[in-house]
């Protein structure tokens, strides 16, 4: 059976909040209706929200990190808020594997917030009735979009690529085999939910170091770039974030190419490159 869901990279992520934005915009318009916004520019502002960012600090001084944890429906397997559900408005789609909520159903009488272990369902103080991320599923079944469009708001808005998404159990979609390759995991896997969204964890600055020490150098000449060669560095993998060898600037490298961003210029540099 298919089963959709999020691989998400915390080693990416940079805390930027554009998944909660745009999931926020495409859905407040879409099959959920829109979500309450309770005092947005105030002291104390609420409301809906399908995506949440918690940000937070690891270690002790001076050897801290500041993680970024997205958060949303994980969309499990074995879902603990189908079953408590009094009135079946929960549901767990048997084509895709998603977790779902028939709002003409839902009575709002909280069951499944609570039987959630992870606190991603919230209640919409306007509409009273439990909401929680679709995974864009008017977005990704709509054919009229094209393909590269058919995804969650929320990954197409990630500018890291900390977001992934397809189906866990494709051993080759790109979301198995980021899970395969980066040790990925299960949040809280204690619970036997059997979670489909998937975080790949923050690597150390020894495993960094070790991973820059297998690095290789690629040479590329542009025209104009002060007529000379540019070397750059090339991380193995593709989906990581280097630096230009020869200046400060930053350069990222986007999955299936390397984009350099060189004296406000911005160049696509495929696989094909000689390699010293």
């Amino acid at each position: 059976m298919t089963q959709l869901a999020l691989v998400i990279d915390l080693n990416v992520c940079v805390g930027c909040h554009a998944c909660v934005t745009s999931c926020k915009e495409w859905n407040t318009s879409g099959v959920a209706g829109s979500l309450a916004d309770e005092n947005p520019y105030g002291k104390d502002p609420s409301g809906t929200f399908f995506n949440r960012v918690q940000t937070f600090e690891v270690g002790e001084f001076p050897d801290t990190q500041t993680v970024h944890f997205p958060k949303s429906c994980l969309h499990c397997e074995d879902p603990p808020c189908v079953p408590v559900c009094p009135t079946g408005a929960s549901y767990k789609r048997k084509s895709d594997g998603l977790v779902l909520i028939d709002y003409d159903k839902c009575i709002g009488c909280n069951y499944c917030s609570w039987a959630c272990p992870y606190g991603v369902r919230e209640l919409d103080e306007k509409q009273k009735v439990m909401k929680k991320c679709t995974m864009c599923v008017d977005r990704i079944n709509d054919e009229n979009l094209a393909d590269e469009q058919r995804k969650p708001a929320c990954v197409l808005a990630c500018p890291t690529n900390a977001r992934l998404y397809g189906d866990i159990h494709d051993p080759e979609s790109i979301v198995s085999k980021a899970i395969r390759e980066n040790s990925g995991y299960q949040l809280m896997p204690e619970w036997e939910t059997k979670p489909a969204n998937h975080y790949l964890p923050r690597r150390s600055a020894s495993a960094i170091d070790k991973q820059l020490s297998r690095t290789v150098f690629c040479i590329a000449s542009f025209g104009g770039l002060h007529g000379k060669h540019d070397i750059f560095y090339c991380a193995e993998k593709r989906n990581q974030i280097i630096h230009l060898i020869n200046n400060a600037n930053v350069v990222t490298a986007k999955r299936g190419a390397f984009t350099f961003i060189h004296t406000g210029n911005v160049f696509t540099v495929n696989d094909h490159l000689p390699r010293a």
